[in-house]
């Protein structure tokens, strides 16, 4: 095949009047107010060359790789909440009285750390060596965690492999949303199934271990309580394979990476390497991307200076101040990110001490069995997979991605409040089930949206932003946990009441990204 395109294919993506004139940027999410001309036509034109080479083979394998970021982002947090209760041993490792929540709140402190450290470095070095090396930090930690002799060690290494989780989202999502045609953009939403099946591997694996190998009396000997071990090994070697199949699947660097590097070059390199997979062809060239810079007066000295620019200035804050730079991204920006600080404080209040709340809630307030905590655990994350595929059909209709983000973070609030009201094991177990369900809609429109409201150059740093504030609020989640008393409804009736406030902060997004493309 002739890998040249056609007289066709380049007048539909030559660069004239009609494209670089201000009218370039009308009805797009972003305009010359957010960023400078010549970065958004490129950004443009690279999003057109994907959408006509299509979703093939490079974007399948994709979604299956930076999957596992959505499933590590869940497993590790619920991996913590389920090994919480059996830290009991008297001759290993145990929780001082009242002192458990602090297993929580090391993980929280190294999610927080890792959230700004590796979403910052994806914007300046690139997101490849993240996506990689954020995977092969959480499995070797969790691993050595499974040996741990006390429990101040626990909660560092829980530190430490959650300094490597805190990575997933900020650094996946830029990835696979760059490579995504703005046809396919809806699979982001979808992506949230791999976050529920990271929950139900978590569950079940320790439906298998924790109930299996853990003490049955009252009196806790190390030699009898082995599960939690057990358990902690076997994710920690789980998540290194999944470090080994991302190797075994070459991930290239964003093209809109190097676009934001003034690195053309290299951007059309790497659409010419996904075009081969694809079994397809590129159908812009670098005279294409030269010829903008013609357009908009940019010379190569100009260029040359830009990346020595970027060269110089890694490790300044200029990609965060570019999260605000205009009236709209200013706003925008500020209320995703405090969205994500109310519902980083509102999940873990309920998620991390939720087989606490399942064992002491059973009939006639007599505890349910270790089995029956770990059971019920697991059917609760099993209704999370079809709400992230409701979500995938919810946010390409009229609704959007803002009216399911409304109707989802509402009803998740309400169902929240429902469960306080359940007077058996059975009757709080289906409504933590309709929570799931509609909690993980909520959680797949929230990190799809979030990626798509800010411009490639700035991506990775804004989605840190947002992580990092939602796990800054998060740390107060252990903390509320340690003074207050969780035999009562009050943690409940307080995490419900914080989505519902969320939701009605999304009314006043200002941008729909529905059926536009995300630069």
């Amino acid at each position: 095949m002739d890998p040249t395109p056609s007289p066709k294919d380049k007048h539909d993506l030559e660069v004239d009047e009609s494209v670089v004139d201000s009218s370039l940027f009308e009805g797009e999410l972003f305009d010359e107010n957010d960023a400078d001309k010549t970065y958004l036509a490129k950004s443009k034109l690279v999003a057109g060359a994907i959408q006509e080479m299509g979703f093939g083979r490079y974007q399948i394998g994709l979604f299956f790789v930076a999957g596992f970021g959505w499933l590590s982002d869940n497993l590790w947090p619920v991996a913590t909440g389920l090994i919480l209760a059996r830290l009991n041993e008297v001759d290993g490792v145990h929780a001082p009285p009242g002192k458990a929540p602090y297993l929580t709140l090391a993980q929280n402190l190294g999610l927080l750390i890792g959230a700004l450290f590796w979403s910052l470095s994806s914007d300046i070095i690139g997101r490849r060596w993240a996506f990689n090396l954020t995977f092969l930090i959480t499995g070797i930690w969790s691993t050595v965690a499974g040996a741990s002799p006390n429990f101040a060690a626990l909660g560092v290494f829980n530190a430490f492999w959650s300094f490597g989780v805190g990575g997933n989202l900020p650094v996946d999502s830029a990835i696979f949303l760059e490579a995504l045609p703005k046809s396919h953009q809806w699979l982001l939403t979808v992506m949230s199934g791999w976050w529920a099946i990271g929950q139900v591997i978590a569950n079940l694996v320790s439906w298998g271990l924790i109930a299996n190998y853990s003490c049955s009396t009252d009196v806790c000997h190390k030699a009898d309580n082995k599960g939690w071990r057990y358990f902690l090994f076997a994710m920690g070697g789980f998540t290194l394979l999944m470090f080994i199949a991302r190797f075994a699947f070459r991930v290239f660097e964003s093209p809109r990476y190097y676009l934001g590097r003034g690195d053309d070059a290299r951007a059309i390199e790497t659409l010419e390497k996904i075009a081969k997979i694809n079994k397809t062809v590129c159908p812009i060239t670098i005279k294409d991307l030269h010829d903008i810079d013609l357009k908009y007066g940019e010379s190569d000295d100009q260029k040359k200076n830009k990346l020595l620019q970027e060269t110089l200035h890694k490790y300044d804050f200029s990609h965060i101040k570019a999260c605000f730079g205009s009236r709209k991204l200013a706003i925008s920006s500020g209320l995703v990110i405090f969205t994500w600080g109310i519902i980083g404080l509102a999940f873990p209040l309920y998620n991390a001490f939720l087989p606490y709340y399942l064992e002491t809630r059973g009939n006639a307030n007599q505890p349910l069995s270790v089995h029956e905590t770990y059971r019920n655990s697991l059917i609760v994350s099993v209704l999370g997979i079809p709400g992230a595929l409701v979500a995938g059909l919810l946010v390409e209709l009229r609704i959007g991605r803002k009216g399911t983000l409304f109707l989802s973070l509402i009803l998740t609030g309400i169902f929240l409040f429902g469960s306080t009201t359940a007077k058996t094991s059975n009757s709080n177990l289906a409504w933590n089930c309709m929570f799931s369900f509609v909690s993980n809609i909520m959680y797949g429109v929230l990190y799809a949206y979030t990626p798509e409201v800010f411009f490639s150059r700035i991506r990775g740093t804004a989605v840190g932003l947002a992580a990092s504030f939602n796990r800054v609020l998060g740390v107060f989640a252990p903390i509320i946990a340690i003074y207050a008393n969780l035999q009562t409804s009050a943690p409940i009736f307080v995490s419900g009441a914080l989505f519902i406030f969320a939701g009605f902060l999304t009314i006043f997004f200002p941008l729909e990204p529905r059926g536009k493309a995300s630069y």
